[in-house]
C-alpha cells in the first residue's frame, strides 16, 4: 500500500515556496525529509547512534552528495560513478555542519549522522541550501536533543534589490552571494562572497535572511505537529562536575591567573597550562587512577581548563586586556616579503604574529584550467586557491595527507576573497593558481593566506584592481558584558562565542565567514564587528602597500606569454588541420603551446610562448593561414603538384591554387616541368576565387616576354 506521506508547504518570500514531506521515503532513519524548492529536491535524514562514543568533542558526521542521475547525467570519466566528494559536495556538508554543531547541548558523546542526497536537480535552484533545511527538519523528527530548528537560504542582490533564495541566474547577476544560516531568535553562521559592498549592506543583506529563515523554521514546528511530537531521545551529559571545577580554582586558580597574565609566547603559554594541569592531577590522584570522589585524570585536566577559560573570559572583559597584553582593537605585529621564490612566478610571505603563511602564483594556459563536472555547474575555472595547513605549524608530529574539510573550506573562502579583484580572461588570458602554505599557525592562518595571495599577485604582475586583506574577529561574553575582539588567538578563537572573519578592499568587503557559539547576538554588536575589522583591515593594507604597492609592469621571465588572436570561426579547422596536424606543426617549430577554440560565434586563438621571438613566429604561421586570399593580390607561392594542365601552387598554408598552363608563360608550354619543379617559390597572381573556393592563378605578370624569366 502506498504511504501517504505529511507534507508542510513554506511560504518564505513572497514568491518562493518550499516543501518539506516525511513519512513516504527512508522511514527506518531516526528522522527523514524530502525538501523542494523548484524541481529541486533533497532527501535528508538524520540517524543517532543508542552508544556512547568514548571522545571528548561530540562525533557529529554530516554529509552531501549530488547524484549526476538527478539532473538527468552520466558522471564523467572512466567509471561512470559517483567517486569520492567533490569541493562542492565537501563545502555544502561542512557549512552544515556547522550549523548543526553548536545547537546540540555539551556533553551529548553519541555519534549523530545527517545524511543529504540531491534526488532531483532542477534547473533554477542549487540543492546547498536546501539540504539545510533538510538536515535540520530530520534532526526535529529524530528526537534528538537539538535546539532547534535552524534554516539555511541563500541571500543575494540584484539591481539593489534583496533576492532569497535567488535562482541560479539570479546568482550570476548579483553583486553579493551569501549563505546564511539561523534560528528563530538569532543567527548561528555566514559564509560567502560579495562585489566589495558596504558593512552596513552587509547587515541588512542579514536582515533579510533572516526574515525567511524565521518562516522556515515555523514551518518546520508545523512539520513536527503534524507528524505527532517525537519521543525524546534518552541520554546523560558527560560534563566536568562543578564541584571538580570549584575545587581547582580554589586550589589553583592563582596559578592558572599568573600563567595566563605572564610573558606571553604561544609556546609558553601552553606548557604552563599543561603543568598546571599535571600538578593538580598528580596531587590529587598520587599512585591511583581516581580520585576518592572519583574523579579521572581526564576530568581534572578538563576541570583546570574550565578555570583558564573563565580567568581569561574575565580578564578580557573586564580589565580590557589579552593574553599577549594587546588591547581589544590591536593587530598583532606584521611583517612581508615579496619574490622570496626565484623560479615561481609570484611569491610573497606573510607572518601575523606567530601566524605566517608562504603564498606563490602559477600562471597557466587554458590546458591549465580546473575541470569542473558537477550537477549544478559545469564550467572550468580559470583561476583557484589551494590552502595547506601542515602538521609542522603547529609543532606537532603527523602525516601528510589529501586535504581535510577544514582545508577545502579555507581554499573556498581564500579564492572567494580575491575572485572579485580577478581580471577578466579579455584582460588577462591566464589560468591562475594561487597555492598558499601555512608554516607557522596561531589563529587565523585563512585570513593570512588571503593577504600573501594578494602580495603573491602582485608580484606575479597581475594586473588586480586592488590589493584584498582578511581580519578574523572574536567575540566574548562574561557575566552579561560583550567584548568584542580583532585579530584573534588561537586560544581567543578556542575560548570565545563568535569566528567572524572578513575580507575585502580599502573600498569594500569581498567574502566572509561567520560561525556564533552563543545565542542572540545584536545586530548592534556585529556591526560594531564590522567596522572594527574594516579598521584593522586598512591597517594590514597599509603594511602591505609599503611592500608592494603596484602589480609589477613585466612577468616573470619563466611565465609564459599569452596573445589571443580573433579568427572566422570557419576558418578554425584550417588552423587544426587533420587530427591536429597543422597546429601540432606550428607548436613544435615555434616551441609554443597553442590552444584554439570558439567563445560567442568567434574563433579564439591562444599562443602561449616564454618568449616574444617564438610567439611572433607562431603569430605569423596563424595569420598566413586564417588570412582570406583576395583577387588583384600577389602571393609568392610554393608549387606542390605538377599536372600536365598546370601546376598547383600553396599560396598560404592550406589554401592552394591553380597555375593553369596557358597562365605559367606568354609563349606556349608544352611541358609544365620545363619551366616548374615540385618545392619551387614561385610569383603569381590570383585572377579569381571561384564560388567554390578555388583559386586561378597567373605568373604572366611577372615573366619577361622576351626570354622567359621570372622577375
Amino acid at each position: 500500500m502506498k504511504p501517504q506521506g505529511i507534507t508542510e508547504e513554506i511560504e518564505f518570500t513572497p514568491d518562493r515556496t518550499l516543501s518539506l514531506e516525511t513519512g513516504r521515503l527512508a522511514k527506518q532513519a531516526d528522522g527523514s525529509v524530502v525538501v523542494r524548492l523548484g524541481d529541486t529536491m533533497v532527501l535528508s535524514t538524520a540517524t543517532i547512534s543508542d552508544s556512547v562514543n568514548e571522545s571528548n568533542f561530540f562525533p557529529l558526521t554530516v554529509d552531501y552528495r549530488e547524484k549526476f542521475a538527478a539532473g538527468g547525467k552520466v558522471p564523467g570519466g572512466f567509471i561512470k560513478r559517483e567517486g569520492r566528494p567533490t569541493d562542492k559536495e565537501t563545502l555544502t556538508a561542512r557549512l552544515i555542519d556547522r550549523a548543526i554543531r553548536p545547537l546540540f547541548p555539551d556533553g551529548f558523546y553519541h555519534d549523530v549522522h545527517v545524511v543529504n542526497f540531491v534526488i532531483s536537480a532542477g534547473l533554477d535552484y542549487d540543492a546547498d541550501t536546501i539540504a539545510g533545511v533538510g538536515s535540520s527538519a530530520a534532526l526535529m523528527l529524530s528526537g534528538a536533543p537539538f535546539e532547534g530548528p535552524f534554516a539555511e537560504v541563500r541571500v543575494g542582490r540584484v539591481d539593489g534589490e534583496y533576492v532569497v533564495n535567488p535562482t541560479m541566474e539570479q546568482t550570476e547577476e548579483s553583486d553579493m552571494d551569501l549563505l546564511v544560516a539561523g534560528k528563530e531568535d538569532a543567527l548561528v553562521m555566514v559564509e560567502g562572497e560579495a562585489h566589495e559592498v558596504s558593512e552596513e549592506a552587509m547587515i541588512s543583506a542579514l536582515d533579510e535572511a533572516h526574515k525567511s529563515i524565521r518562516r522556515l523554521c515555523r514551518g518546520q514546528h508545523q512539520l513536527v505537529q503534524q507528524s505527532g511530537e517525537p519521543e525524546a531521545f534518552e541520554w546523560e551529559a558527560d560534563l566536568v562536575p562543578d564541584a571538580l571545577v570549584d575545587k581547582m580554582k580554589q586550589q589553583y586558580g592563582q596559578k592558572v591567573a599568573d600563567a595566563i597574565r605572564g610573558e606571553y609566547s604561544k609556546e609558553k603559554f601552553y606548557a604552563g597550562i599543561d603543568a598546571i594541569k599535571q600538578e593538580a592531577a598528580d596531587d590529587l590522584l598520587g599512585d591511583q587512577n581516581e580520585t576518592p570522589d572519583g574523579y579521572t585524570r581526564d576530568e581534572i585536566h578538563d576541570a583546570v581548563e574550565e578555570v583558564q577559560n573563565d580567568e581569561m573570559r574575565s580578564m578580557i572583559v573586564r580589565d580590557g586586556r589579552r593574553i599577549d597584553g594587546r588591547s581589544q582593537e590591536n593587530v598583532r605585529d606584521l611583517w612581508m616579503e615579496v619574490g622570496y621564490l626565484p623560479r615561481v612566478h609570484g611569491s610573497a610571505i606573510f607572518t601575523r604574529g606567530e601566524t605566517q603563511v608562504l603564498g606563490s602564483v602559477t600562471l597557466g594556459t587554458s590546458e591549465d584550467v580546473q575541470p569542473v563536472d558537477e550537477v549544478f555547474a559545469d564550467t572550468d575555472k580559470s583561476f583557484y586557491l589551494h590552502y595547506r595547513f601542515p602538521p609542522f605549524s603547529v609543532g606537532e608530529a603527523s602525516y601528510l595527507r589529501g586535504p581535510k574539510r577544514r582545508e577545502i573550506g579555507h581554499s573556498m573562502l581564500a579564492e572567494r576573497a580575491l575572485r572579485p579583484v580577478i581580471p577578466d580572461q579579455d584582460e588577462f588570458p591566464y589560468t591562475i593558481r594561487i597555492n598558499t602554505d601555512v608554516t607557522e599557525s596561531n589563529g587565523s592562518s585563512s585570513m593570512a593566506s588571503v593577504c600573501a595571495g594578494s602580495l603573491a599577485l602582485m608580484d606575479a604582475g597581475v594586473p588586480i584592481d586592488k590589493p584584498v586583506a582578511g581580519i578574523a574577529m572574536g567575540l566574548v561574553q562574561h557575566e552579561g558584558e560583550t567584548t568584542v575582539l580583532t585579530d584573534i588567538l588561537g586560544q581567543e578563537d578556542h575560548l570565545g562565542d563568535m569566528d567572524f572573519k572578513i575580507t575585502g578592499t580599502r573600498d569594500g568587503v569581498t567574502a566572509c565567514q561567520m560561525d556564533m557559539k552563543i545565542e542572540g547576538l545584536s545586530r548592534d554588536v556585529l556591526l560594531k564587528a564590522l567596522k572594527q575589522a574594516r579598521k584593522a583591515r586598512h591597517h594590514i593594507l597599509d603594511g602591505m602597500q609599503d611592500t608592494i604597492s603596484d602589480p609589477r609592469e613585466q612577468l616573470s621571465e619563466y611565465a609564459p606569454r599569452l596573445t589571443k588572436l580573433q579568427i572566422d570561426p570557419e576558418r578554425i579547422g584550417a588552423v587544426i588541420g587533420p587530427g591536429g596536424k597543422v597546429v601540432k606543426s606550428i607548436q613544435k617549430e615555434t616551441s609554443t603551446e597553442i590552444t584554439v577554440d570558439e567563445e560567442d560565434g568567434v574563433g579564439l586563438v591562444t599562443i602561449a610562448a616564454t618568449n616574444q621571438k617564438d610567439a611572433e613566429a607562431a603569430i605569423e604561421r596563424v595569420k598566413q593561414i586564417v588570412a582570406v586570399p583576395e583577387e588583384g593580390e600577389d602571393y609568392v607561392g610554393t608549387v606542390k603538384g605538377i599536372r600536365d594542365f598546370g601546376a598547383f601552387v600553396e599560396i598560404m598554408p592550406e589554401r592552394t591554387g591553380l597555375l593553369h598552363v596557358s597562365e605559367i608563360d606568354h609563349d606556349y608550354v608544352e611541358n609544365v616541368e620545363d619551366y616548374l619543379q615540385v618545392g619551387d617559390k614561385v610569383k603569381v597572381h590570383l585572377l579569381e576565387v571561384k564560388d567554390d573556393g578555388k583559386l586561378r592563378l597567373t605568373r604572366k605578370p611577372f615573366v619577361s616576354k622576351e626570354n622567359g624569366e621570372q622577375s
